[in-house]
């Protein structure tokens, strides 16, 4: 039986340019690209699961199939949907580990310095390559003592005294990985005299979603709409997230893959650069002191995917004797836990290899990007410290009380 709600397929007019603009198509001949991948092969899927094709792995749900499509067909969820649905299931306690994220990242971040130390060593990354196919050759993220919501319960009183606040769904990788990054996201909306809100939230799903455990996927999002809704209920209150796969998810793949109603949510969802945007052309700019410095910026695709790159650019550029460098649109190939995946790895290499090119030409002091998996990669290829542009606005704001 046809769901009549999900035949996107079928306004594909089968002008290959998603194929043209496919990052995994272009360097890898075991990837067909998305239109065969998506519409074309969708149609068979129906009339018998068993053509399935085994290329669906290689797809790395970075969207810009569907960011290049004119005819708005959804090609990269029908591909997501028809790994979940058509594919054979093995048990991988490789996928299992790295879309556990709430729990590993709360054992891990008690023991980080253990943790931190043990994921470099060299016998046990031989052990994960040989044992669990995770590349011995990733540099895996380091982990934060204890979490970031710890922190911010130990500091909620000061976001008392503002007028306006706004809900921050900070998601896993500030909580575990990235406190800074959560700290500067504080710090920047006090300045702007917004206070901050957090919830009891779970992982966003990206990646069991990109993994194809929806159903794990589905419980956890429910778990995000309900708590989040009841935060914004009665009120024009904003969700931010500092992450740009995190806000696409809640925005859109929640409805658009996962099936679910976020109806209580997705008006509130915003990026941060777009509420931070929003602010400055109001003229609620605050003192930034000179940064003199050249930094190159990517975009990531989940981002481009929103349409939320142009508020990123117009936040940099406001940050007085920065040198923006804007690097061309193209994926970073880290897509999530696909570069931690031993038959994805080289493709997620030479994905990035024009961008670790462009990066080293321009030579810049340092690299911006709105998305964490793409900080990994590019600074393991280049060497360059790649930071959140939050994270540059906190540096150049003056006068403003650190928490």
């Amino acid at each position: 039986m046809i769901n009549l709600e999900n035949i996107s397929f079928d306004h594909c007019i089968k002008c290959t340019i998603c194929t043209g603009y496919c990052p995994v198509a272009r360097v890898t001949h075991l990837y067909p690209g998305p239109k065969q991948s998506g519409p074309d092969l969708e149609r068979l899927r129906i009339k018998n699961p068993e053509l399935v094709d085994a290329s669906l792995k290689y797809c790395n749900n970075c969207k810009r199939c569907e960011i290049a499509c004119a005819s708005d067909v959804k090609i990269a969820d029908i591909i997501g949907r028809a790994k979940w649905k058509y594919s054979k299931k093995r048990f991988s306690l490789r996928n299992i580990l790295l879309t556990r994220t709430d729990l590993i990242g709360r054992v891990a971040t008690f023991f980080s310095p253990l943790v931190n130390f043990i994921t470099r060593v060299a016998a046990v990354k031989f052990f994960l390559d040989i044992f669990l196919n995770i590349p011995s050759k990733r540099r895996f993220p380091k982990y934060a003592y204890k979490t970031f919501r710890g922190w911010f319960q130990r500091n909620k009183n000061s976001q008392m005294k503002f007028d306006r606040s706004i809900v921050y769904f900070h998601g896993c990788y500030v909580n575990y990985n990235d406190h800074d990054l959560g700290k500067a996201v504080v710090k920047v909306l006090n300045a702007l005299n917004i206070g901050v809100i957090i919830t009891r939230e779970k992982c966003c799903g990206v990646p069991l979603i990109a993994n194809s455990y929806l159903k794990k996927a589905k419980k956890q999002a429910n778990h995000n709409i309900q708590i989040l809704g009841k935060a914004v209920e009665s009120s024009e209150m904003k969700i931010v997230s500092s992450s740009s796969s995190c806000a696409y998810a809640l925005k859109y793949e929640y409805t658009n893959l996962l099936e679910l109603d976020n109806t209580r949510i997705a008006g509130h969802i915003v990026y941060i650069s777009e509420i931070i945007y929003q602010e400055f052309e109001k003229g609620n700019i605050p003192n930034m002191k000179p940064m003199k410095l050249t930094a190159a910026y990517h975009a990531p695709c989940h981002l481009e995917r929103m349409g939320g790159v142009i508020y990123t650019i117009g936040i940099l550029e406001k940050i007085p004797g920065l040198e923006l460098k804007l690097l061309h649109s193209e994926c970073c190939g880290m897509s999530g836990t696909y570069g931690f995946k031993n038959e994805c790895y080289q493709i997620s290499q030479d994905i990035g290899s024009e961008l670790f090119s462009k990066i080293d030409a321009i030579k810049p002091d340092l690299v911006i990007t709105d998305c964490e998996t793409c900080k990994w990669q590019i600074e393991e290829n280049t060497g360059y410290e790649t930071i959140h542009p939050v994270t540059l606005l906190s540096r150049a704001i003056e006068k403003v009380k650190r928490h």
